[in-house]
């Protein structure tokens, strides 16, 4: 029988303490106490169009009120490997917060990107294996296949903390979607067949910390998730989605549409023979408001279709997933090409 306090004991604890932060964070914006009133040279981002000026610490409320949580949680043993995590999470909250004191290139916030992802291997987090929907499960048995399975696991994070990163574009657009793919993985571990309570009671404790920030961020937004928190959602997320058994194919399912969208555009600037790392406004969401898509319409679409993918997820088997993965990139880019070949047309 389930426990319910067990995980609304977390839930609770991480949504009240993260509110509180970020409201305080608000109040010190308010204050000019924050460094957070500089000029920022943003492409990307539509968080502080028409004159208003909005907090970039809504990261440090959620990363804060996450770690005190699982740190505190009497029912959750910290091992090595989410201790990993933790260190893994102050580290982005540190390089982020940097980032929103002074713009740093992005080679080195992938440096420090790649530091924070590594740091949840050298304690410990290992892919042990990979389902194979076609036969025996695919161990990572020996020396060679466990570096081959880090440096993977090392890709896969990268991959996902730069994806959610150029998804946070719109208020309300990038906490929305992580706050599904945290509430899928707890679903997904309370599963039978996968019954893993401690990684159930980490999600759950982001879930609450991101539902806090949403109600804040959400259209028109009163604070933002800044570098700290687009890097962490990310980062959570992809260390969640290998820590104690590999649940890839589920959160790649659940975040297709930023992980396409960071592989369609970095396509589209190679293409245009420009830095992939140059910020732009071919993003998906982008095309979207140019199309006179509204922001609140846009973050409910993105959350339609994640909550509806995620519910598909978590009721399939590995090899319904293989299946699945293909036809929503198939849709996906299909879906893109007509959305930029429309605002084509709408610029002749």
């Amino acid at each position: 029988m389930l426990n319910l306090n067990l995980y609304l004991v977390p839930f609770l604890l991480s949504f009240f303490m993260s509110l509180v932060l970020a409201v305080f964070a608000m109040k010190f914006l308010e204050k000019k106490i924050t460094c957070l009133n500089k000029k920022r040279t943003e492409k990307r981002h539509l968080h502080n169009k028409k004159g208003r000026q909005v907090s970039r610490l809504g990261g440090v409320a959620i990363i804060v009120a996450f770690v005190v949580t699982i740190i505190l949680d009497k029912n959750l043993l910290i091992t090595k490997d989410i201790w990993g995590i933790i260190f893994g999470g102050f580290f982005i909250l540190l390089v982020g917060f940097l980032d929103d004191l002074k713009e740093i290139g992005w080679k080195v916030q992938l440096f420090f990107q790649f530091i924070a992802v590594s740091l949840v291997f050298i304690f410990g987090a290992r892919i042990h294996y990979i389902t194979n929907p076609f036969g025996e499960a695919i161990q990572f048995d020996s020396d060679l296949k466990i570096a081959f399975g880090v440096l993977l696991a090392i890709i896969w994070s990268l991959v996902l903390i730069n994806a959610m990163n150029w998804l946070d574009g719109i208020d309300g657009l990038s906490g929305g979607v992580a706050l599904v793919g945290a509430m899928t993985i707890f679903l997904l571990s309370l599963k039978p067949e996968v019954n893993q309570p401690p990684v159930a009671i980490i999600a759950i404790a982001l879930a609450g910390s991101l539902l806090a920030f949403l109600i804040l961020n959400f259209y028109p937004a009163k604070i933002m998730a800044g570098t700290s928190g687009a890097f962490f959602m990310g980062f959570i997320l992809a260390s969640l989605s290998v820590f104690a058994g590999t649940k890839i194919a589920t959160t790649l399912l659940v975040l297709i549409i930023p992980i396409i969208d960071f592989f369609w555009v970095i396509g589209r600037r190679i293409k245009l023979k420009k830095s992939i790392f140059e910020a732009d406004r071919e993003h998906l969401h982008h095309k979207l408001l140019d199309m006179g898509w509204s922001q609140r319409k846009i973050s409910l679409f993105f959350y339609s279709i994640t909550v509806s993918i995620a519910l598909i997820a978590l009721n399939i088997g590995a090899s319904g997933k293989v299946a699945l993965v293909a036809l929503l990139i198939l849709v996906a880019f299909l879906f893109f090409g007509l959305i930029n070949n429309y605002n084509l047309y709408l610029k002749k």
